[in-house]
């Protein structure tokens, strides 16, 4: 359970608390909580309470690079309504997470580069003030944990994941997410690294690939990119081929294979 106190708002004495009931979630679950607030020593009119997902993102801006936080769900769950000086209420919500959220934990520990949060936001007074951050650890759905461990058995070791701001076609987000991985074993031969991205939706998930090619005598380095299809009630062994032939396509296009 994750408790904090977000603010005092304009002054007035207006205190709001945030619980979320389980704060380690996955794309499409229901993220249950509740706003607490209480007001303080004059009658306030609250305008609305807003819950927003906010994502750290990597921006690229000619030759430099800075990070920005991004909203990607703005979502009311309380309207208009009056506060009397001293009262207290609690608004419960449930709010479905985007599944195209981004992984940032694996197992429940925290993926190394990955910064989501929730934030309150109350509207008082013709204001809209936001308070801090709660931490929000999205794991990766099973066929998203499935690819995953299988490029650690291939011998992919992670490197680091991040965001970066654009939007993928078939995505409705305005930023998409990289997965870093060192190539290892045998691909270590064709791959310095591999980059893994998700589309997810409620039924099947895009798996795109990128690969930095290493270069030979014969033939320069690069990049080489693969797409697939997945669904949630494919196979694993025909998911883990597919990942498999994939991979291999991309070697060949450099003539390794």
């Amino acid at each position: 359970m994750v408790f904090r106190k977000l603010m005092a708002a304009f002054g007035a004495g207006v205190e709001v608390d945030t619980v979320l009931h389980n704060s380690n979630v996955r794309p499409g679950d229901i993220l249950r909580g509740e706003v607490n607030f209480r007001g303080g020593s004059a009658h306030q009119r609250i305008d609305g309470i807003f819950i927003d997902f906010t994502a750290k993102v990597e921006v690229e801006s000619g030759d430099n690079e800075y990070n920005a936080t991004y909203s990607f769900l703005h979502q009311a769950v309380a309207g208009p309504s009056e506060l009397p000086a001293g009262d207290s209420r609690s608004v419960p919500f449930e709010i479905q997470v985007p599944w195209e959220t981004p992984i940032s934990a694996i197992g429940g520990h925290p993926l190394r580069g990955m910064r989501l949060g929730v934030a309150t936001e109350l509207s008082l007074a013709g204001a809209l003030d936001k308070g801090d951050l709660d931490p929000l650890f999205i794991n990766p759905l099973p066929a998203q944990e499935y690819l995953i461990n299988a490029l650690n058995r291939m011998g992919f070791g992670f490197k680091k994941a991040d965001l970066e701001r654009g939007t993928l076609r078939g995505s409705s987000m305005p930023f998409f997410q990289e997965i870093e991985y060192y190539a290892g074993h045998e691909w270590r031969r064709h791959f310095n690294e591999l980059e893994l991205t998700f589309i997810a939706g409620p039924q099947a998930m895009d798996v795109i690939l990128e690969a930095d090619n290493r270069g030979g005598f014969l033939s320069a380095g690069g990049d080489t990119y693969s797409r697939f299809t997945v669904g949630y009630g494919d196979n694993p062994a025909g998911v883990e081929q597919t990942l498999q032939n994939a991979l291999q396509a991309m070697a060949r296009r450099r003539g390794w294979f």
